[in-house]
């Protein structure tokens, strides 16, 4: 029954979590399935594997040293961090790799490595709820760390590995190879650090150490929501700047672009939409509209890095289409 609590307190949370960062991505939905793929990813190898190669190195680094305090600090401000950015960050280059056309700004990267990063902490909170809350003190115990677990550091795992789709998505929208080559790079060793920082302040057992850990934490936390907004808004700039075009050319109309242009516009097209039983049509057309927008902008900056007529004229077509249905 213990392990049942954990096993829902660790998931039901990290799972809410997921469903705002996917409704904070409010113009270019990311694909569903994929997203479930990456949470998976992060819930099952991520954790599976980062478990089994910071008990083995942890094992080792004992025996040489003969120490408890060293080894746990060595794991957890040099091992772990590593081992689990590592981990989780290649679900975000697989994404990046495989689906490069749904790669198409720098809050897709964040929405790939948040979701892969809450995947994660759903095993590794379900692992210390039930190890260390439950086993050790009881149902208090495990009250005690599922409130420490889901609300004290709920989001530590995704703002580390947000960095890492930061950087590639920097690397997606760059032609400069330095860039393209360096913004990855970066993003991945900002991210071991703050996991490293994060895990030291946390593991040297100073209660002042924990609570200037707790304030540096929720201010990076802050910062990156902040972040975020900044670049929704930049999305929605986009569909400001791009969209005009299609107004012009017929493909759509001014009060299509009117609503398109606005988050909220669009959530209330697609309540209205509901029980006209057109919601998944206009859900999609809206869609489309946000992917031409990226594919105009990346034509912008990329220059022929593909065909970009052809797709964007496969758009238009599909846009017109389905304009005159919603």
């Amino acid at each position: 029954m213990g392990f049942l609590a954990s096993l829902l307190l660790g998931f039901i949370p990290m799972f809410l979590l997921a469903g705002f960062i996917y409704w904070l991505d409010r113009y270019e939905k990311e694909p569903k399935a994929l997203l479930g793929g990456v949470f998976l990813w992060g819930a099952v190898v991520a954790a599976a594997f980062a478990y089994i190669v910071n008990t083995f190195i942890g094992i080792g680094v004992y025996i040489v040293t003969q120490s408890e305090s060293a080894t746990s600090l060595t794991t957890g401000s040099l091992v772990a961090p590593l081992v689990e950015e590592s981990l989780k960050g290649f679900a975000v280059l697989l994404v990046f790799m495989a689906f490069y056309k749904e790669f198409d700004s720098i809050l897709d990267g964040i929405v790939y490595a948040a979701i892969t990063a809450l995947g994660f902490a759903a095993s590794e909170n379900t692992f210390y709820i039930y190890t260390y809350g439950y086993q050790q003190g009881g149902w208090d115990g495990l009250m005690r760390m599922t409130i420490l677990r889901n609300l004290v550091v709920p989001w530590q795992h995704p703002f580390y590995t947000s960095f890492i789709g930061i950087g590639l998505a920097l690397a997606r929208l760059n032609r400069n190879w330095l860039i393209r080559i360096g913004a990855p790079l970066i993003g991945y060793f900002i991210a071991i650090f703050a996991h490293s920082l994060h895990n030291t302040l946390s593991g040297l057992g100073s209660q002042v150490l924990c609570i200037f850990g707790s304030i540096l934490d929720w201010s990076g936390w802050i910062l990156m929501f902040v972040f975020i907004i900044y670049v929704a808004h930049n999305e929605k700039k986009l569909n400001i700047l791009y969209l005009k075009e299609e107004v012009e050319l017929g493909i759509i109309t001014a009060s299509q672009y009117q609503v398109t242009c606005s988050g909220h516009a669009r959530s209330a097209a697609l309540f209205r939409a509901i029980p006209k039983r057109k919601f998944r049509l206009t859900s999609r057309f809206f869609q489309l509209c946000s992917e031409l927008v990226h594919k105009k902008h990346q034509q912008k900056r990329m220059g022929n890095e593909v065909n970009y007529d052809e797709i964007i004229s496969s758009l238009r077509n599909q846009i017109k289409t389905l304009a005159d249905l919603v």
